[in-house]
């Protein structure tokens, strides 16, 4: 009974939570985002669309592969698919709280391939320093493609904040409360570590292993197809951002240097807020509309915003889908601890 119980839950608790995230997502739109992303959804030509999924899709599969490049220098060999559902639904769980799906997915790999928290953590960590300089090397080379348009994209930024309600300032006490309690934790923690000796060792064993895993980036024998598959991984979500624009008449002609910046508008708005709910669309409206024919009136033009909805729209839902899944096959699986 309670073995069935268990299992019941392990199914049920990822479908529940992937319900959750669709009705919390929707709520948080106001009437006139609503409006506009039953709009956007009704007028795209949805082929486009799915041919953009399965290019994020793929782009995913990528980031599994290339991870079991860094885990071999540490003695692994994990399987393709144990890494793709901790890639997966580490994508899922930080729709669920910012942050959580790095520790997440280094947690599932340990239940899966028991691979040590500390050492799969670090090589996650090792990832996100080289797709922060290809984020970096993509926002460079966009710049260089519009130097002209700065100005213009500056005034409309200006434009756009004007625009928006902002509460007023008022002096916060959370600086100094979150500080007082950083120091107590700190202090804490220092008295734990002097005092008992097996806590220190086993703190010092988890650096090492984290350190190890980072280091794994320079470590692995497989260096070339490591760097291919950044190469893939990041080509696929320009592909995938880019197919996008022709799924409306009206973003078919923007040319590649506003499909760059549409995608660099919207990288930042999704780590600005949690998903990038509602600011995702706007910013890749406010800069792709500079590319698109002039026309009276705001700053966002009509298909420019509808396009943003669609792509935001895609991607959330295929993150809560195929997260939750790979969240619910890796919750009904444990690799025994010897095979």
């Amino acid at each position: 009974m309670r073995k069935a119980l268990i299992g019941g839950l392990r199914v049920a608790i990822p479908i529940a939570l992937g319900v959750w995230l669709v009705w919390y997502f929707y709520q948080q739109l106001d009437a006139q985002q609503r409006t506009e992303l039953f709009a956007a959804l009704r007028h795209a030509e949805w082929v486009w669309l799915l041919a953009s999924a399965l290019l994020g899709w793929a782009s995913h599969m990528s980031r599994a592969w290339r991870w079991r490049y860094l885990l071999a220098p540490l003695g692994y060999k994990a399987r393709f698919w144990n890494t793709y559902h901790a890639v997966m639904a580490g994508y899922f769980m930080n729709t669920l709280l910012p942050r959580a799906g790095e520790a997440s997915r280094a947690v599932i790999l340990d239940r899966t391939e028991r691979v040590p928290f500390e050492q799969g953590f670090g090589t996650i960590l090792g990832e996100r320093v080289v797709d922060m300089l290809m984020l970096l090397g993509i926002a460079a080379l966009t710049l260089a493609l519009q130097l002209d348009k700065l100005e213009l994209f500056q005034a409309r930024i200006a434009a756009f904040r004007a625009g928006q309600q902002s509460p007023a300032d008022e002096p916060s006490h959370w600086p100094l409360i979150l500080g007082a309690i950083a120091l107590v934790g700190a202090l804490a923690a220092a008295f734990l570590l002097l005092s008992r000796p097996a806590l220190r060792q086993r703190l010092q064993r988890a650096v090492r292993g984290l350190f190890a895993g980072v280091l794994a980036v320079l470590r692995t024998p497989h260096k070339g197809s490591f760097a291919l598959h950044t190469l893939l991984i990041w080509g696929l979500y320009v592909a995938m951002f880019g197919i996008g624009f022709m799924a409306f008449p009206g973003t078919r002609e923007v040319p590649l240097a506003g499909i760059m910046a549409g995608f660099i508008a919207g990288s930042i708005g999704i780590v600005l807020v949690q998903g990038g709910i509602g600011v995702y669309p706007a910013f890749v409206a406010l800069i792709v509309s500079v590319y698109m024919p002039a026309e009276d009136g705001g700053l966002l033009r009509p298909e420019a915003l509808a396009m943003g909805w669609a792509l935001w729209t895609l991607q959330t839902v295929m993150v809560i889908v195929l997260g939750g899944l790979s969240l619910l096959l890796t919750a009904r699986h444990r690799k025994p601890a010897a095979e």
